[in-house]
This record gives structure tokens, sequence and C-alpha cells, in this order.
């Protein structure tokens, strides 16, 4: 397989030159294009606050509640996000961000809506968390360049598997594009290659690695850790089920063959085809 016939290469490049021929239509074109800069900004300023913020293990952010009020605002801005990214992928949330936006494209948009929703999570989540003050530990000489390695590598698995997923889904690109261009959404197919061939879910896990391998350690870096990895684990149960009901005998047998999160250490015979 070549580059160009790559389906993840080959739905972008369809994509991207779909887009840069749009259809007639100022005000559609209008609208594409400022929830697509939009969409790309607040993703942009969202994974940088992320990363820089988990970098320090949470001890440098904007947020400035009083103590112990700071309690309840660092909780509610940990549930929000995988409250809201849990029922937004559900299919009562699919026909919520389908009417988020007024007019005949609220459905051609959703990826877009749902990336903009989740990327203002995740800045203010980060940009608004009230730090405790503690530093349990920070890395220094040698171990500072070992984990600062090591946060680096989990950020580009999780780069490699949100590409493998699909990336003009995971990024919002699809929707705002392909009401650029005036064309239905194609979805990705259930995918299987690149990192999805060693485990079923390696965006959770890779996203698990960058909460584990940051240079400096506060109480509020293990707390953001421990949630977070406890929801990394469960909530792709529900996604799975989603996945099962969709491609039925297909996922069942992908299921069986790939295991869920941990690699196995001897290869298998027969792994899904790439998608």
């Amino acid at each position: 397989m070549t580059i160009l016939t790559d389906p993840r290469i080959a739905r972008l490049i369809t994509l991207i030159s779909a887009a840069l021929r749009p259809a007639p239509g100022a005000g559609r074109i209008a609208l594409a294009l400022s929830l697509g800069a939009l969409c790309h900004t607040v993703f942009a300023a969202g994974v940088l606050a992320m990363i820089v913020a988990m970098f320090f293990g949470l001890s440098e952010s904007f947020g400035a509640v009083p103590w112990p009020w700071a309690v309840l605002a660092n909780a509610a801005l940990l549930v929000q996000f995988p409250l809201a990214h849990s029922i937004l992928l559900t299919g009562f949330g699919g026909r919520l961000l389908a009417r988020l936006i007024p007019g005949p494209y609220g459905a051609t948009l959703v990826t877009t809506t749902y990336a903009i929703i989740a990327s203002a999570q995740l800045l203010a989540l980060f940009a608004l968390w009230t730090p405790s003050g503690i530093v349990w530990w920070r890395a220094d000489g040698a171990a500072f360049w070992v984990m600062t390695a090591a946060y680096a590598g989990s950020w580009l698995i999780l780069l490699k598997a949100s590409f493998d997923a699909g990336a003009e889904v995971q990024s919002g690109a699809l929707g705002w594009m392909s009401l650029l261009a005036r064309i239905r959404p194609v979805f990705p197919d259930m995918p299987t290659s690149g990192l999805f061939r060693l485990i079923r879910q390696p965006i959770y896990v890779a996203f698990t690695l960058t909460l584990w391998t940051v240079p400096v350690w506060t109480p509020d870096q293990l707390v953001m850790a421990i949630c977070f990895t406890a929801y990394c684990l469960l909530a792709p149960r529900f996604k799975e089920r989603r996945f099962a009901a969709r491609y039925g005998v297909r996922f069942d047998r992908y299921r069986a063959e790939v295991p869920y999160a941990l690699p196995r250490l001897t290869p298998t015979k027969d792994r899904p085809n790439a998608q």
C-alpha cells in the first residue's frame, strides 16, 4: 500500500480537494470558514493549554479561586469534561449537537461543533485550574530529560492514534470542510489499522500515558491522573457498545482478536485487515 492509497490519507486528500473547490453559496461558505477557524483555534489553544499545564504538574495556571472553595471549583472543572464528552457521543448527544447550529447545516457540522465544545472544555479545565501550591517532586538533571522525552513520546503516540482513527473527525475538520464543499460528511470506517492493530483503544491509552509521564508531580496532577485514568479505562466500554451495534460481526471478530488496552507480547496470526 502506497501513501496515497492509504485510506486515512486518501480520505483527507479527497476532503481537502473538495473543500478547495467550494460550491457556490456565500453564506454557507462564510459559515463554514468561520466555524473552521474557530474550531481549529480553540482546538490548538485547548491542546496547548493541556500540554503546558501538565508539563508543570498543574502547578501553574490562571485559576485564583480562594481555598477551600478552590476544591469545589477544581472538582467542577474535572468533572465537566468527561461528563459532557460522554453525553455528546451518545445518540442523544449527536441530535443535540445537530440542533446547536440554527438552520439546515447543523447535522453536517456535528463533528466541528463537537470539537469546538470539547476543546473549549479542555481550555477551561487547564487554564482555570486553581493550583494547590504544593510540589512533591520536580525532575532534575538526567531525570528531567528522560521524563520530558517520555511526555513528548506520549503525545506523539496520541497524535498517531488520532490520525489512525480519522484525523478529519478528531480535529473537527470533517464538518466544516464538508459544508464548504457542500457534500455529505463521509466518516471513517471502523479503525483497524495503525495502532488499532495492536489494541482497540490506543487514543485512550495514549491519553493516559500523557497523564503519568509529566516531569513535575503535585497533588493536583495526581488527582487528575487518577480520575482521568479511570475514565479512560471505563468510557471506551460505552464506545464499544456503539461499535458493536453499528458494525455487528465485524466488530465482534475484531474484539476477539485485538486486546482492549495492553498489546499482546506475541503477535497473532490473523489480524483484521487494514481499513
